[in-house]
């Protein structure tokens, strides 16, 4: 019989075998494809095995696919893997072009492992995960927990205790100095956990029970209780972990850190420090360099378009606050018959006398944007992320709308998340502003390589047909 929590224990081990579970599935698959199809497995072969299992470690490190398993979710994992190879697949096929040696490698070989190498990845973890689930429910590897504080944060972290069965974590109730004896309903007409006793109570009770997790939820303002409960809690051989009652705050990508020992909570930080920036940033390059040459005929149609439409320059060039806040500069195709850029700059509305008839259509398929992949090949700019507004706008919204500049710690988009769910356009409103804002931040607090590609596979469909662009 499995000890509780004993995968815990050996968290790192199991950590470097996935790593070199999934080196072997690459090389392994690669060599029974050439075998299948009769061709040799030469050292070139090889060579792309080792350099492919390279490349994994780092974007599946970034994905998160190496992390503990105890409450992932399991679709979400089906596509981190599906995206993260994706990526991968997509620096091949790069390199193999820069370097010319695509040529080497047989087609049938690299296609039929290219689209079955992600199957199998999945494949694999889908039964370590589901032995996993299998061995949780029938109480193998579970942990008991009880949670100090029964107030909204509280009450979160058991519903996510209680909703997840698979995470081998079992609630015996909560411990709180107003609720005692009253049971808790975590939705309602729901199941009720009971309120056990006030924190002076958890300690003994977990010393008893021999409780394996104990949550602390408790508000900032009780440090002084906070204290007296861990102190007491020392007294115990539980694992006790704090949750910060931080969700007042416009959390942004929050993460613990530490400064020569000193702990520290982040509450709002760029979600592209790190590997997840350099993930980002190869995301960017591969994509535009990709979608720039297979639009380059179209550009060269435009630019005759906006040239023969009306008098004036092709492209149009407009400051606008990027990363940090700094000052970039964004290329567009002309859509107006006047360029304006400074200090006031109105938005485009319905049937603006400014807008060309080309542009108008050039507007409204978002086709005018097109230059701005060569603002992402310069680093000014992402594929994805908030869409930056004219340094006018940005003066102007700043000062009425909190959080506004958190949306400059990252590079801004040429499309985004609130640009897919209809908000783009004229913001005639501040409310409209508002709702665009929250998307944004909403982004930055969810990114993934995978909302990247949805973001842009929904732009591809909705991006072409918006009635709110003029």
């Amino acid at each position: 019989m499995l000890r509780q929590g004993i995968f815990n224990q050996y968290r790192w081990l199991i950590s470097r075998i996935q790593r070199l579970l999934d080196g072997a599935v690459v090389i392994s698959l690669l060599f029974f494809l050439c075998w299948l199809h009769g061709v040799i497995f030469k050292r070139e072969f090889l060579v792309l095995g080792i350099v492919t299992f390279l490349l994994m470690m780092v974007i599946f490190q970034g994905a998160g696919l190496y992390r503990p398993w105890r409450g992932a979710n399991l679709m979400g994992l089906v596509r981190q893997v599906f995206v993260a190879w994706v990526l991968v697949a997509a620096i091949l096929v790069t390199l193999g072009y820069v370097t010319k040696t695509s040529a080497i490698f047989s087609r049938k070989v690299m296609l039929s492992w290219m689209v079955l190498t992600p199957f199998i990845l999945v494949g694999l973890r889908l039964k370590v995960y589901m032995g996993l689930h299998w061995a949780r429910e029938r109480g193998l590897n579970t942990r008991t927990v009880v949670i100090a504080g029964a107030g909204e944060l509280g009450k979160q972290l058991a519903k996510n205790v209680v909703d997840t069965p698979w995470l081998g974590m079992r609630l015996f109730g909560f411990f709180d100095d107003r609720l005692v004896g009253e049971k808790i309903e975590l939705q309602p007409g729901g199941r009720g956990y009971p309120v056990l006793g006030d924190l002076d109570d958890m300690a003994p009770f977990v010393r008893d029970h021999k409780i394996d997790m104990v949550y602390i939820a408790l508000p900032l303002r009780a440090q002084d209780r906070f204290r007296q409960v861990v102190d007491a809690l020392k007294d115990t051989t539980a694992s006790v972990y704090f949750a910060p009652d931080l969700f007042a705050f416009s959390l942004l990508q929050a993460s613990l850190t530490d400064l020569r020992g000193i702990p520290l909570v982040s509450l709002w930080e760029t979600p592209f420090y790190g590997i997840n920036g350099w993930l980002k940033r190869v995301e960017d390059l591969v994509l535009a360099s990709l979608i720039l040459l297979l639009v380059s005929p179209l550009m060269l149609v435009i630019a005759l378009g906006v040239k023969l439409s009306s008098p004036g320059p092709v492209m149009f060039k407009q400051h606008r606050y990027g990363l940090d806040g700094e000052e970039i500069v964004v290329y567009k195709f002309r859509t107006m018959r006047v360029c304006q850029d400074g200090q006031e700059v109105p938005q485009a509305t319905r049937d603006d006398p400014r807008v060309t008839w080309f542009g108008a259509f050039l507007r409204r398929t978002s086709l005018d944007e097109l230059p701005q992949f060569f603002n992402v090949l310069q680093g000014a700019m992402s594929i994805v992320g908030p869409r930056p507004h004219a340094v006018a706008h940005n003066e102007y919204y700043r000062q009425r709308i909190p959080a506004y500049m958190l949306r400059h710690k990252v590079r801004p988009g040429l499309t985004g998340w609130a640009q897919v769910n209809g908000w783009r356009g004229e913001t005639e409103t501040l409310e409209k502003m508002e709702k665009r804002i929250e998307y944004d931040l909403d982004y930055l607090r969810r990114w993934s390589l995978w909302l990247d590609l949805k973001i842009i596979l929904l732009t591809m469909f909705r991006g072409f047909r918006d009635t709110h662009a003029y």
